[in-house]
């Protein structure tokens, strides 16, 4: 019996030497890496999983040893593997394709239907293990003590289904010790292959998180300068000598911004979009993974890239623009490669929105700075003072509200550095200008508000008032009638229309673009800074609009988007 049993053991271990040797081979193979590796198992995933693990316990069922009328095998290792990787469902699966090709195909044996059922108890065991093991450190060990538990569960199942009964025990008492051992044995193995995958895999990850780091550090100099194809450039450069890829490119939401690596002769900075794939991802605002080269949409046959991430990259929840990782092989992304793609995509998206709060803070000091200037302005005050004297004399009460109006006009002034500010203290900051500018003008100067009730919204600080003042100053003032300046406020769709109004002497169609390259126009804020703020807030669409007709008017449109929860525009009861 001791030697028939050792016999056994020596047959068995023959025969799982080639299910080693396969698990070597396929643990080799991009495309089982890459579903090993993956964090999130699909349900074809889990499909896959099955068959093939089905099919290596099919395998173990041919590479058996015949005894005593009976099959010793290495069919539970492929099935126990996949069962402890996969999970349930993969387990009573892989158990199914084995054990029923078992029961099914006629290769002998009383205890076809034993093995059978045993097969897929075996596999629901390793299922339910996987819960187990998952997040052990050593998943080996913990994997061969379950394979000594199914293998014995195993032979409890033979001997209560495989009749006759005494056939049955005398067989177990054979091929207990044998298969219990070498299947246990070879399911551990098979199982720290597998582990050597993960840990390659972390090793992988742990040096791209490094070159990751490296990377945006070594970039953030530069996107601190905002994005444009200086910055483009520089970064495609710093990736491409860090990251194994054919190509890198970053486009904004138009053009190519910079391409390094192959492609180069028609990837070229300054042209338009040339992948479907990139227009697809600004579309979507979704990462897109891209295997072969005709689902990249290159508008060139003979590009020579053949796969590719492409990533969006994003200003807060705006699109501005793509980085994309190409390699000159089909199915040659792997799941690092999204990981790195996606993790640079975020960190350049940061440092993006941190070089527009740089500029925007940039841009309301200076507007702070030149309102400041523009109020104590020695020529202004001396004038409001003159004026205020000079209603002393015939009329105190307005005397007293001009003082009121001065004093509220530079205590905002002096106070105002909030990132954003209610549309009514912008509006009250502006009435107070006006008031005392109606003083000294008198009739000359009207002022008319078309609000809309109910509506309040914020904005950015010291936005609409420059406006006003170039309208007063520059529009109004120089006509000898003087005129009307309008006010109007409303909502339209997802945005808030703020619009001045003047019918005073316009601008010459030759100087309206000097004027929006203005920093500064008389004494007030320059319409350029404005319009940059608003751009660097809100984006393009959001720019200053102006209409302007030559001695018949002016009108300047601001557009704030009204976004619950973000801009805090919204409509209020008992508001006007």
């Amino acid at each position: 019996m001791i030697l028939i049993i050792a016999e056994m053991m020596l047959s068995l271990l023959n025969k799982l030497g080639i299910i080693i040797i396969l698990a070597v081979i396929i643990s080799k193979v991009g495309i089982f890496r890459k579903l090993i590796i993956k964090k999130n198992i699909t349900l074809l995933d889990k499909i896959i999983l099955s068959v093939i693990f089905g099919l290596i316990g099919i395998m173990g069922t041919y590479s058996s040893v015949p005894i005593n009328g009976a099959l010793a095998n290495t069919r539970a290792v492929g099935v126990m593997v996949g069962a402890l990787l996969g999970g349930p469902m993969v387990g009573l699966l892989a158990g199914l394709i084995a054990g029923g090709h078992r029961y099914l195909i006629d290769i002998g044996g009383f205890t076809a239907f034993a093995c059978g059922v045993s097969t897929i108890v075996e596999g629901l065991i390793g299922g339910y293990a996987h819960y187990y093991i998952k997040n052990r450190k050593n998943k080996w060990e913990a994997a061969f003590i379950i394979g000594i538990v199914a293998e014995i569960v195993q032979m409890i199942i033979i001997l209560m289904i495989a009749r006759p009964f005494g056939n049955a025990l005398e067989l177990v008492k054979i091929i207990l010790f044998p298969m219990v051992v070498v299947n246990s044995f070879g399911i551990a193995i098979f199982i720290g292959i597998i582990e050597n995958i993960y840990a390659e895999y972390d090793r992988i990850a742990a040096s791209q998180a490094e070159k990751t780091l490296k990377i945006a550090n070594l970039t953030l100099p530069f996107f601190r300068q905002g994005l444009n194809h200086e910055v483009a450039q520089k970064v495609v450069d710093i990736i491409y000598d860090f990251v194994d890829v054919a190509a890198v490119t970053i486009t904004n939401c138009n053009e190519i911004l910079a391409h390094k690596g192959l492609g180069e002769d028609h990837h070229i900075q300054g042209r338009g979009l040339q992948t479907e794939a990139t227009r697809e991802v600004i579309e979507t605002e979704k990462y897109k993974l891209i295997h072969k080269k005709e689902d990249i949409g290159c508008n060139r046959l003979d590009c020579q890239l053949r796969s590719a991430v492409i990533v969006p990259l994003k200003e807060r929840d705006r699109i501005v623009g793509t980085l994309k990782l190409y390699k000159k092989e089909e199915n040659s992304i792997t799941p690092i490669d999204i990981q790195l793609a996606l993790g640079l995509a975020q960190l350049f998206s940061t440092q993006i929105e941190l070089s527009r709060v740089d500029e925007q803070k940039k841009l309301i000091t200076e507007a702070e700075l030149k309102s400041l200037q523009a109020q104590i302005n020695p020529h202004f005050l001396f004038n409001a003072i003159n004026t205020v004297v000079s209603f002393i004399q015939v009329d105190t009460t307005k005397a007293k509200q001009l003082l009121i109006s001065l004093a509220d006009l530079f205590r905002k002034s002096l106070s105002n550095n909030q990132d954003m500010v209610d549309m009514d203290v912008e509006l009250k900051h502006i009435a107070s200008y006006l008031e005392i500018e109606k003083a000294r003008f008198g009739d000359k100067l009207q002022v008319k508000y078309d609000l809309e009730d109910h509506l309040t919204c914020k904005l950015p600080p010291l936005i609409l008032q420059p406006i006003v003042e170039n309208a007063v100053v520059h529009g109004i003032l120089p006509r000898k009638n003087g005129g009307l300046v309008t006010i109007r406020c409303k909502k339209e769709e997802n945005n808030i229309l703020l619009e001045v109004i003047d019918d005073g002497v316009g601008i010459e169609a030759g100087q309206l673009n000097s004027l929006m390259h203005q920093t500064t126009s008389g004494n007030s804020v320059g319409l350029n800074n404005v319009n940059k703020r608003l751009i660097n807030l809100y984006g393009e669409e959001y720019r200053l609009q102006i209409h302007s007709i030559y001695s018949e008017g002016t009108s300047v449109l601001i557009k704030i988007p009204c976004v619950e929860g973000r801009y805090s525009c919204e409509v209020k009861e008992g508001v006007a």
